[in-house]
């Protein structure tokens, strides 16, 4: 094929894509075809010469990954699928409707799209830890093509990828900034200025090449270009103008998110030359092996000896270690905390499995969700508090159906004098309400590592909070803690209320009901160590068995945390079990007032979630029945 054919069948493909865009998006009523249709021209050179992809074997090892971050531009995406001959014209037309697989932002309900995008700023930090896994762990030839829009390159987690990608030399990675100029209400920060983009590139240690976006040839090499490079990340940094092809919307603002009418659409496709129906045979790649993996071994878990003084997140790096040991697709990843975490034991064992994503926590949830997209289990850890960063990162990271597992230390005021800046008091909160979430919260040592090792092969993110403090090992090395199971540790025939805590309160739950026993007052504890999913039937049969008085502590904000979480087991939904016996007595203890810096000890009483107030909780509620059985005889 000459120079000329091949020009000329980019040329026609890239007008089936953005005919198709507008097609799909009339249809529907809704969407972006001029997002799309600045970017077709790239595709259409992607697609037909550079991706190597096997699309009846979504999952091959060899395959190129594409990741669209620029998510708004789906209808492209899906047009290129329809090019591939992988979805027919008619489900090209079902976009946005209910049922399609054709969302309005890509879904992994497709099985040629790895992660959700949508949420802007996404695609390249996912893309980092796809080329993570691909360079130093696979070590497979593939390469990892992200297109990004320009507006995106405003957001922070844009730059914690250019710089993690730069510090780990990732020359599988190639981004495609698609330089369209325009953003959803006009103008971008720097419009068509490609060098600035350019410049702050090569500043973070990538090839930067600038081209005309629209230009086939220019296109063409410059693919070529960053396929040679092997030492570096390149960016191809496109100037290219939104609604390309089409006189009536090219490089003219207010048609962001703005779908053409019929007679609109009729005009538009008769400028672009009518439909097409091409369909492309993709380059499948080469057959190459990934790197021989080891074989996995018996888990041999950490034993701690009951009365001895352990803090969670101790266990949680000593369980690590041992997991890593049993399980070679086990990945570790930290935010500079290693040392306070413990993963930097992971991390001396098996440093070819640790990955350093430095402070940048958008980047350290990015990577994990980039390193499952290859199979791989991320185990990814820092203090509690500073996962709220990446929060945007966690619930995509749901939509994406990733397996991930974020662990959180630091947790609550009984961290002491660092003060409120690193006590997280939300995180249960933020956790327990992403979609199909897993949220544990052990109390010691031998507990955290035996949920430790169910996390691994656990779906969807989990999240494992892990205390500063040494709390004592209460539990043998012999229990078992199932995920969705809870522990009655105290409990008798005469039990008078209930009092349900988890991690560095169940402490405090304990020393309360020496006290209260002393007293004549015998109450039952439970360690609620798996908060979401909860224990209903324990929680139902201790309410039954003491009156309906709950007792709830919590190192957290009393919005969204584990009492929430009990308040729900007796809500009545649709996966709860209808609750049957006694009227709910509960009070939820819990952090109210904003903290400051002392002592553990000293917070925890402040806060009044510590054995003093557990204390005067189940005394009000015990001594209510007989003070009101005393007024009513003295009336009479």
């Amino acid at each position: 094929m000459t120079t000329q054919e091949q020009l000329h069948q980019w040329h026609e493909l890239a007008q089936q894509l953005r005919v198709d865009s507008i097609r799909a998006t009339t249809i529907a009523g809704s969407g972006h075809p001029t997002s799309s249709m600045s970017a077709a021209d790239l595709i259409a050179v992607l697609i037909s010469k550079y991706l190597c992809y096997d699309f009846d074997n979504p999952h091959y090892p060899n395959n190129d990954r594409f990741i669209l971050s620029k998510g708004h531009a789906a209808p492209l995406l899906y047009a290129m699928y329809k090019a591939a001959g992988v979805i027919t014209d008619e489900e090209l037309l079902s976009l946005r409707k209910l049922g399609s697989r054709l969302e309005g932002h890509p879904t992994p309900v497709l099985p040629w799209v790895d992660v959700a995008t949508g949420s802007l700023g996404q695609g390249l930090p996912i893309g980092v830890g796809v080329a993570l896994a691909g360079k130093y762990l696979d070590q497979l030839p593939y390469h990892v093509w992200v297109l990004l829009g320009d507006s995106e390159t405003a957001e922070g987690s844009v730059w914690e990828a250019f710089d993690h990608a730069g510090h780990y030399t990732l020359d599988n990675l190639i981004a495609i900034i698609d330089v369209n100029r325009l953003g959803q209400r006009g103008q971008t920060e720097l419009g068509w200025n490609t060098q600035a983009y350019a410049t702050r590139a090569r500043a973070f240690g990538w090839q930067a090449i600038e081209i005309d976006g629209n230009n086939l040839m220019e296109i063409d090499q410059a693919f070529s270009a960053a396929l040679s490079i092997n030492d570096r990340p390149t960016v191809i940094i496109a100037r290219t103008k939104k609604g390309k092809g089409v006189v009536a919307l090219e490089d003219l603002g207010g048609w962001h998110g703005k779908a053409l009418k019929p007679e609109q659409e009729k005009k538009a496709i008769a400028e672009l030359g009518g439909e097409r129906h091409i369909i492309i045979q993709v380059d499948k790649p080469e057959q190459a092996k990934p790197a021989t993996i080891a074989n996995s071994q018996p888990l041999q878990l950490p034993i701690y000896e009951k009365g001895a003084k352990v803090a969670t997140r101790r266990a949680y790096g000593d369980a690590l270690k041992a997991l890593g040991a049993a399980r070679p697709d086990v990945i570790a990843l930290d935010a500079e905390v290693s040392n306070s975490t413990y993963t930097e034991d992971f991390a001396e064992a098996f440093p070819e499995r640790y990955f350093e994503m430095y402070i940048a926590e958008q980047q350290l949830v990015a990577a994990a969700v980039g390193l499952q997209v290859r199979q791989y289990k991320p185990f990814a850890s820092t203090f509690a508090a500073f996962l709220s960063r990446a929060y945007d990162f966690v619930r995509m990271a749901a939509i994406s159906r990733a397996n991930i597992k974020l662990v959180g230390s630091h947790a609550g005021v009984s961290i002491g004098q660092d003060g409120p800046s690193q006590m997280a008091l939300e995180d249960l909160a933020a956790f327990q309400a992403v979609w199909s979430s897993t949220v544990l919260y052990p109390s010691d040592a031998n507990q955290t590592a035996k949920l430790v090792a169910q996390m691994s092969d656990r779906n969807g993110v989990v999240y494992l909070r892990t205390t500063r403090e040494s709390t004592p090992v209460i539990y043998g090395a012999d229990e078992e803690f199932p995920i969705g199971g809870s522990k009655v540790v105290h409990s008798s025939q005469q039990d008078q209320a209930t009092v349900i805590a988890a991690g560095i309160t169940l402490h405090e739950a304990l020393k309360a009901c020496d006290r209260l026993k002393n007293e004549d007052i015998t109450v039952r504890v439970i360690d609620a160590y798996s908060v979401k999913p909860i224990d209903v039937q324990t929680l139902h049969q201790a309410a039954r068995d003491t009156n309906g008085n709950l007792v709830v502590v919590e190192d957290h904000w009393s919005e969204g945390g584990l009492g929430a979480a009990v308040l729900d087991a007796f809500a009545g939904t649709s996966n709860t079990p209808i609750y049957n016996g006694p009227q709910l007595r509960l009070i939820k203890l819990a952090v109210h007032d904003m903290p400051g810096s002392g002592t553990p000890e000293e917070l925890l009483h402040a806060a009044k979630i510590d054995a003093d107030a557990i204390v005067e909780a189940v005394k009000s509620q015990v001594r209510k029945p007989i003070e009101a059985s005393a007024k009513l005889y003295a009336e009479r």
